[in-house]
């Protein structure tokens, strides 16, 4: 029912009876009203004009304040956290991970994570040394190194290494073609970026490191993106290649060293063959010169039908010379032996049969005759 409907007796909600009022309540006996009833809480007494509070009441008020302001003062850092303390917004300390207590309204504590790994990208179309645009895209990983340089040197220490990664990679990608940047280049890039980049922000003292500059897959547009993905594969065909050859080159040198080791020995023990050779020859005459000034004629006769002798073992034509006439027999021993089929001894018998009869009916000298019985003997041995 409304305060002003017929039946509730003029009674308002402000404590007016007669309902002549239709004001609001005086705000000085709402205070009042309030204090006798706070009074009794804190063991004062309440009066008709007004309440006070006791000594007990303001020193329990008291002590509750003081130990919720001395509870907010806790506060713990963690292991990868560093702490800034700020006393009256001046910059007091740095704390270490633990539980720590500061006084509150009086200090202020930023932490800072040193450990933690952050990333920033920077890309875009950047114009390189030889006029072509491409899209370039870098990845920047840094980390804290000095917690109120971080907080305290730049607004936004992330936005001004942005800013410098930016104007790094647009010199750098400047200065080099867009052949080198898309292929064989790239990793002088990377490196050249990153050391722009600590130039730049070494002067703006924001308390960071770069740990690591990662260069991403460089784009070309997408107009000429065919033709640049044929120049790569070119590209990659002349590294195959030069690996190819570098892995022939390297499984045919240890032959050829082998072989050049090989012929060297050949020629060194031919080298010693030839002089042992020759130094048995020298031994052989000079064993030979005592017969030979006691009898030349038939030392002179040996000597020659010995060195007849070892070069007709090595030929199969033999040729008699006939005392008294101009004619010379050539006798051909390979083709005779072929065609008896292989079978060197009935040719070799043959072959000395017919030796004898030339030399009996040729009137040859007695050396001649004497040889060829000699080599009839060894023939059939």
């Amino acid at each position: 029912m409304a305060w002003n409907e017929p039946g509730n007796k003029g009674k308002d909600p402000w404590g007016n009876k007669g309902g002549k009022d239709q004001g609001p309540p005086d705000l000085e006996q709402v205070i009042s009203d309030l204090s006798k009833k706070f009074g009794g809480i804190f063991g004062g007494k309440g009066g008709k004009g007004g309440g006070s509070i006791s000594g007990a009441g303001m020193a329990f008020a008291l002590v509750l304040v003081v130990v919720v302001w001395g509870v907010s003062g806790f506060y713990t850092i963690n292991e990868a956290e560093r702490g800034v303390v700020l006393r009256f917004g001046e910059i007091s300390e740095q704390v270490t991970p633990g539980l720590h207590w500061k006084p509150t309204f009086i200090e202020e504590v930023r932490p800072v994570n040193i450990e933690t790994i952050r990333s920033l990208q920077a890309n875009g179309f950047m114009l390189t040394r030889d006029e072509n645009v491409v899209r370039v895209e870098m990845d920047v990983q840094y980390r804290v190194v000095d917690p109120e340089k971080f907080l305290f040197s730049a607004v936004d220490p992330a936005n001004s290494l942005s800013h410098a990664t930016d104007s790094a990679l647009r010199y750098v990608v400047g200065h080099t073609s867009m052949n080198d940047l898309l292929t064989t280049g790239r990793e002088l890039v990377r490196q050249q970026t990153e050391v722009e980049i600590n130039k730049i922000i070494e002067s703006y003292n924001l308390g960071l490191a770069i740990v690591d500059v990662n260069f991403l897959p460089a784009r070309p547009p997408e107009e000429v993106k065919g033709s640049f993905d044929d120049a790569i594969a070119a590209q990659e065909d002349e590294q195959r290649y030069v690996r190819e050859a570098e892995a022939y080159a390297l499984s045919i040198e240890p032959q050829a060293r082998g072989q050049v080791r090989r012929l060297e020995q050949e020629a060194r023990a031919y080298k010693q063959q030839q002089i042992l050779k020759a130094t048995g020859e020298v031994a052989r005459f000079d064993k030979i010169l005592p017969a030979y000034q006691a009898a030349k004629i038939v030392t002179r006769e040996r000597i020659y039908l010995e060195t007849i002798e070892s070069i007709y073992q090595n030929t199969s034509k033999v040729m008699v010379d006939v005392d008294g006439g101009n004619s010379m027999m050539y006798i051909p021993l390979d083709k005779i032996i072929n065609q008896q089929g292989g079978s060197a001894a009935p040719a070799r018998n043959r072959l000395n049969n017919s030796l004898n009869s030339a030399i009996n009916s040729s009137n040859t000298s007695e050396s001649l005759r004497n040889y060829s019985r000699d080599a009839s003997r060894q023939g059939r041995n």
